[in-house]
């Protein structure tokens, strides 16, 4: 059972769209793991919420394609698929690169400041081989580079994304040879940044995301090949 963070904190929203924000951020990081089951009593009760919020969480989950509706199973995290990660990097890609003329017309010495202390604390995580915090910290760097641009109707719907790119990322980062050229390439984009030069900027941006998402289309593919083995 998960632990008590798990029960929503109760705000202005309604109670259906905290509950469904709640467990969507426990699938998209693995608190809920793919294949589990949601059912509705024993969620409610640990929620300490009543069904029909639950239910309407559920429903737009559903929409979201995250979980999905099985027969006598119920209500099952839904695995991504190739396609879905294809999907969320293509968009992902194609928001990213509106951003970037912004960022770099906008970079101040306090915002080259700040992502260089990212990247110290991410030197040394990547020393200690501590993938998960180092995996968060590499969400973190590329937000904030990203709220650089002040473009916030953009930054919405690209963090809007986001949620789904901090699962796909961690399969990434496990893979050591393209954790290390990943943390290259964050310092790379900081010069960059730094000089102003947008078009190397572009270039190694849309590299890094091509890249990622390469690694992270391996590692699926490894782990439906494993899944596939032991049915």
């Amino acid at each position: 059972m998960l632990g008590s963070h798990l029960t929503p904190s109760l705000g202005n929203k309604p109670i259906r769209e905290i509950a469904y924000e709640t467990l969507k951020q426990a699938i998209v990081t693995g608190e809920i793991p793919t294949g589990a089951r949601i059912v509705e009593t024993e969620y409610a009760d640990l929620m300490h919420i009543s069904r029909t919020p639950l239910r309407e969480a559920l429903r737009k989950l559903e929409r979201d394609g995250l979980v999905e509706y099985m027969p006598r199973r119920g209500v099952v995290v839904r695995a991504f698929t190739i396609a879905d990660v294809e999907e969320i990097y293509t968009i992902r890609n194609a928001l990213e690169m509106l951003i970037l003329p912004a960022i770099i017309a906008n970079a101040v010495e306090e915002d080259i400041r700040s992502l260089q202390e990212k990247l110290s604390q991410m030197d040394l995580l990547e020393e200690q081989d501590d993938i998960d915090r180092l995996s968060t910290l590499a969400r973190a760097f590329h937000m904030e580079m990203a709220r650089i641009s002040r473009l916030n109707r953009i930054l919405r719907v690209i963090e809007g994304q986001d949620e789904y790119i901090t699962r796909f990322s961690a399969l990434s980062i496990a893979k050591e040879s393209r954790r290390h050229a990943a943390h290259r390439e964050h310092h790379q984009l900081v010069k960059f940044v730094e000089k102003k030069d947008l078009v190397n900027f572009e270039l190694l941006v849309r590299k890094h995301i091509e890249r990622s998402k390469a690694t992270c289309l391996a590692a699926l593919h490894e782990t439906h090949l494993t899944e596939s083995h032991k049915s």
